[in-house]
């Protein structure tokens, strides 16, 4: 520029009168200049929450909130983050709502993890389950500002914007709802049992990428195997109608030394009004009945009447699981599956396995134990296969068998063994930590969601060409990949067990999330379950642990009408497994 001005405007420059940045400070508010850089970094930081949700994108805010929180700009970024008023923005916008409460707490006002039914936040929890976002997120943000005052009410706030984030988690995997269709077929004759029995599941990989909401966020792949214990199927269901116009749920439960058979008999609409509260005596069961709509819940007609109306009298409902509670092998989603099934050939219908996997999703979502799909998946598809779900609402899980090479079922069953760690799992808050950690995006989260599903994809190529090695290698990574999503599910006596064993296993992996229950070990030599029981057995410190065989289950559930039994009413199950 000074060029095209000849050379005059150049000397004037150079003449120019000068000041150096230390002269210049003195001059300078400096209180004002931080202050106003501050307002600037906030305010683009508030431009930076817009585009990261409206565009979908995986970076974090968490390091935003912790900023603003600990530099008094909260209020600009909470305000922010109460514009959301689509159902998936809204969601993520909500949880970091709550990790910016979390933050002002610092730390004090008790566990993040807790109840959230305050009837002080109904009114907004009740406009978000009616679909209208935009007024409950404003509710929220009102009833907000009474609970700002000191650590305890932060904290329960907090846990009251992670209770409304489920809400619209579930309201979008209730989305599923539209891929599940049922047919009627003839009703059986009183009295005439409907029996299910159902395979345990082995995931081989890719486990919790099938979780709301990284499963139709991210995308989800899971290679599962369904399998008999001990040589049976372990888990089952039995439905028959009675005369009575009730509901009698009988539930088989205990140690393999003192079962307990627990019988809950429901013959007033109040009586399934906790079927949403997991804990409650026979949720599962009084949730199978409402989803399948054999009962109508709530409704101004009575029970019995609904009963007598439809069906001509009631149902019995018997359960059973030869395995332990917290086994890691999806029985409560596999449980539901068989209960759904059967429920629903005693009342007259059919329900494809496709519908069956969907139907499973939407009890789980009313249950409010959230929870993904491979599970059912797993126990109600026969056989090898991979599960996927895309990136994309509504959810839909397609399931794609994978073809083996001959012998190599045989030779999984030579080499697959089951070991019973003797931990109980104890999987309390641990799906809503996974979830709170997807939701703040921590970058090792979406990692591992990535190379949950890249692992899956290879050990579904392992399985096709019949590579025990490469299998055995997917297994370790799939357990160094669970660890980093569940910090803590590796017991110190399982670690133990672990060490042990790996020299003589190509890969071994703790079932579903870990902590405890079944350990799967692929041996490098078949037919080592007495070598190994042997060599556990001389190891100190780990336990009441037992080995048992698995068989790849290539004939999946069966639904049977298995005739008429008035008087006798035991469960069909036999001994445990374990």
């Amino acid at each position: 520029m000074l060029r095209h001005h000849g050379g005059a405007a150049l000397a004037r420059w150079r003449t120019a009168w000068r000041m150096s940045w230390q002269e210049l400070l003195p001059c300078l508010d400096t209180e004002a200049e931080l202050g106003a850089r501050q307002a600037l970094f906030f305010l683009q930081g508030q431009r930076k929450v817009r585009r990261v949700l409206l565009g979908r994108q995986d970076s974090s805010l968490l390091p935003l909130a912790r900023s603003a929180v600990h530099e008094g700009y909260h209020e600009a970024v909470l305000g922010t983050l109460d514009e959301g008023d689509d159902a998936g923005i809204a969601a993520r916008a909500l949880a970091c709502i709550a990790e910016v409460l979390g933050c002002m707490a610092q730390g004090e006002g008790g566990l993040r993890s807790g109840p959230a039914a305050n009837r002080e936040w109904a009114s907004a929890f009740g406009c978000l389950e009616s679909g209208d976002i935009a007024g409950g997120v404003q509710e929220l943000a009102a009833e907000r500002q009474k609970w700002m005052s000191r650590p305890a009410l932060l904290v329960r706030a907090a846990r009251h914007y992670e209770g409304a984030e489920q809400i619209l988690v579930r309201k979008a995997v209730m989305s599923s709802c539209q891929f599940i269709s049922v047919e009627q077929v003839e009703l059986p004759p009183l009295g005439q049992w409907v029996q299910v029995e159902c395979p345990a599941r082995l995931d081989l990989s890719g486990g919790w990428s099938d979780t709301p909401p990284i499963t139709y966020e991210h995308g989800g792949a899971v290679v599962d195997v369904a399998v008999l214990v001990d040589g049976c199927r372990p888990i089952g269901a039995r439905v028959r109608r009675i005369v009575q116009p009730e509901l009698r749920l009988v539930t088989l439960s205990g140690s393999p030394q003192s079962e307990v058979v627990a019988e809950l008999v429901c013959r007033e609409l109040e009586h399934l009004q906790d079927y949403c509260q997991p804990h409650a005596p026979g949720a599962l069961l009084k949730a199978a009945f409402i989803c399948t709509q054999v009962v109508q819940f709530p409704s101004q007609r009575p029970l019995r009447v609904q009963l007598m109306e439809s069906f001509g009298g009631g149902f019995e409902v018997h359960t059973w699981s030869k395995l332990p509670h917290g086994s890691g092998l999806g029985t409560s989603s596999i449980l539901a599956g068989a209960v759904m099934a059967s429920l629903y050939r005693a009342a007259g219908k059919a329900a494809s396995t496709e519908s069956l996997i969907h139907a499973v999703l939407h009890l789980e979502q009313r249950l409010t134990t959230g929870g993904g799909w491979q599970d059912q998946v797993g126990g109600l598809v026969p056989g090898i296969k991979i599960g996927r779900s895309k990136a994309q609402l509504p959810l839909r899980v397609e399931v794609e068998q994978i073809p083996v090479p001959d012998d190599f079922t045989r030779t999984l069953n030579d080499h697959l063994l089951l070991v019973y760690t003797g931990k109980t799992r104890l999987a309390r808050n641990l799906l809503q930590d996974v979830v709170r950690h997807w939701y703040a995006r921590l970058p090792s989260i979406v990692q591992n969601a990535d190379a949950l599903v890249s692992n899956a994809e290879e050990c579904a190529r392992a399985l096709r060409q019949g590579d025990l090695l490469l299998l055995g290698k997917c297994l370790d990574c799939y357990w160094q990949q669970k660890k980093c999503m569940a910090p803590g599910c590796e017991p110190l006596a399982v670690g133990r067990m672990m060490d042990t064993l790996r020299p003589y296993v190509h890969g071994q992996c703790l079932a579903g999330a870990g902590g405890g229950g079944f350990l799967y070990i692929l041996t490098k030599a078949p037919r080592q379950k007495e070598a190994l029981h042997h060599i556990l057995a001389n190891t100190e410190g780990l336990g009441n642990f037992s080995i048992h065989s698995i068989e790849v289950d290539t004939g999946g559930f069966s639904v049977e009408v298995v005739g008429c039994d008035m008087k006798n009413s035991a469960h069909p199950g036999g001994d445990r497994a374990v």
